[in-house]
């Protein structure tokens, strides 16, 4: 998306996939009547400050080098047979087509300065590479692999959420991430409503830069999307998109889950893809 970011923004290359989502976003806005607060409508919620607590734990930010370093995106545990997994958006990891950026670290839990559970180097990415040639929106996620610290897995030390076997429109979740500018995590709760057959969006304000790759969690503790997709998630705080978790992501997570593990912190192989990574010296903000 273009809002949350941390870099400049995206342009889009698939013509065709950007107009069709084009016209489902004005079917859209004229059968809900907008995004609230208009002709009667109640206006969206607003995200406040996330308490600290268990399930937002397995949420943290990503950043470049260290948990101080310049923020990226928002990234969460999901469950995983290597329980070694993380989620977010493709255009937080991949944010200039072919290249991955170098050095991130997701550190989970991350409120005021501290590091509850340290830093988790990222060491492998999986992103279909119909993002990683064309930049297609409809393939906005990717998944992350962490190896081990100090001995013990990402998910044995904070948990994680269940990847949803299939998402869909009208569900209730909540949406948490880490604006750029915060040293605290936001979240908000509501229902999801569909954009097209295969995007869905989420109404709240406040999602800036920095939320993006922020999972949607039902109340069954399944994810079934993540701030990307549609205009790289949104290009106003006060609506944000996804693509549908379906067979899509279902199989980028079985590629993900199959690959061997990467052997070392901060490569940011991509699996699926051939080209070596990049190092950015850090986003521009």
């Amino acid at each position: 998306m273009a809002l949350r970011p941390a870099g400049p923004a995206r342009r889009w290359r698939p013509a065709r996939a950007a107009a069709l989502l084009l016209a489902a976003l004005v079917l859209t806005a004229a059968a809900c009547g907008g995004n609230g607060g208009g002709d009667g409508a109640p206006p969206a919620p607003r995200a406040r400050t996330a308490p600290p607590d268990h399930a937002g734990d397995r949420v943290g930010t990503l950043s470049v080098g260290s948990a101080q370093g310049p923020r990226e995106c928002t990234a969460s545990v999901v469950h995983s047979p290597g329980r070694n997994l993380l989620v977010t958006a493709a255009h937080c990891v991949v944010p200039d087509p072919p290249d991955p950026l170098e050095d991130l670290v997701f550190t989970p839990g991350y409120r005021n300065g501290a590091s509850p559970y340290g830093s988790w180097p990222v060491s492998a990415m999986t992103v279909d590479p119909r993002w990683t040639e064309d930049a297609d929106p409809e393939y906005d996620v990717a998944f992350l692999t962490v190896p081990p610290v100090g001995g013990r897995r990402i998910e044995d030390v904070v948990g994680a959420n269940a990847l949803a076997g299939a998402g869909g429109a009208g569900q209730a979740v909540s949406v948490t991430g880490y604006p750029n500018r915060g040293e605290e995590p936001i979240t908000c709760s509501g229902r999801t409503s569909a954009l097209s057959p295969t995007q869905q969006r989420f109404d709240c304000d406040g999602f800036v830069n920095g939320t993006s790759g922020s999972p949607w969690v039902t109340g069954a503790g399944e994810v079934v999307g993540v701030i990307g997709g549609y205009q790289e998630g949104g290009d106003t705080a006060l609506t944000s998109y996804s693509i549908t978790f379906d067979d899509r992501v279902t199989a980028l997570y079985r590629q993900a889950t199959a690959a061997p593990e990467a052997g070392g912190p901060g490569t940011g192989e991509v699996t699926g893809n051939t080209k070596a990574p990049r190092s950015t010296g850090g986003p521009s903000l």
